[in-house]
């Protein structure tokens, strides 16, 4: 009979861990932001970022691409590419490297780890109007945080700053006291909003 009860704990015990919660209350929002609603429910996220982004798909021999464009500073202007190429190879990143050599001389420095997973090399270049541009040929095949394969990104640093210092300054410009009001109730806090609701 002992042993009965040992078998009944065991899988009540067993149940509790992996079904899930039986608690009346389902948590759906946090910070006053509800899951399955609308974003545009939420105006103040226009602001979240100061760049856009935009993906291309199965684009001349790129997987993917992920193109980062201005919306302060420079509204509409590309200022990062970002592209996976469709070959994940060790023996197709060695044959970018010499193809970007050949064409762009050594990389400027060595950004990937001494351990050999990540390699990461970059350019730096200015162009014929005085701007900064980097360039990163990137391979990875085992850090599941970067992304998987090759890659190369092409992008304008110093339009990227000025991109993000302009977001900042029109964070932080306020133009009348509604506003005011406003941006001090989206810095109100309390447990009903660090706290999941249901």
């Amino acid at each position: 009979m002992l042993g009965l009860f040992k078998s009944i704990a065991t899988y009540m015990l067993l149940l509790t861990l992996f079904l899930p919660s039986v608690y009346a209350a389902v948590p759906h929002e946090i910070a006053g932001i509800e899951l399955g609603t609308n974003v545009s429910k939420y105006p103040d996220f226009e602001v979240s970022n100061y760049l856009k982004e935009t993906i291309v798909m199965d684009w001349h021999g790129f997987d993917k691409g992920v193109i980062s464009y201005g919306i302060c500073h420079s509204p509409g202007t590309i200022v990062k590419l970002q592209m996976k190429y469709q070959d994940s190879s060790k023996d197709f990143f060695n044959t970018l490297m010499k193809k970007f050599k050949t064409k762009y001389g050594p990389p400027s420095e060595w950004e990937g780890d001494s351990f050999g997973i990540n390699h990461i090399w970059k350019w730096k270049f200015i162009d014929n109007q005085g701007r900064k541009v980097n360039m990163v040929l990137h391979h990875n095949l085992q850090d599941t945080s970067e992304n998987i394969g090759n890659q190369v990104k092409l992008y304008y640093p110093e339009l990227m700053e000025q991109e993000h210092l302009c977001f900042l300054r029109q964070c932080k410009k306020i133009t009348n006291s509604e506003e005011q009001k406003h941006k001090e109730e989206l810095m109100k806090t309390g447990w009903e909003y660090l706290i999941p609701q249901e």
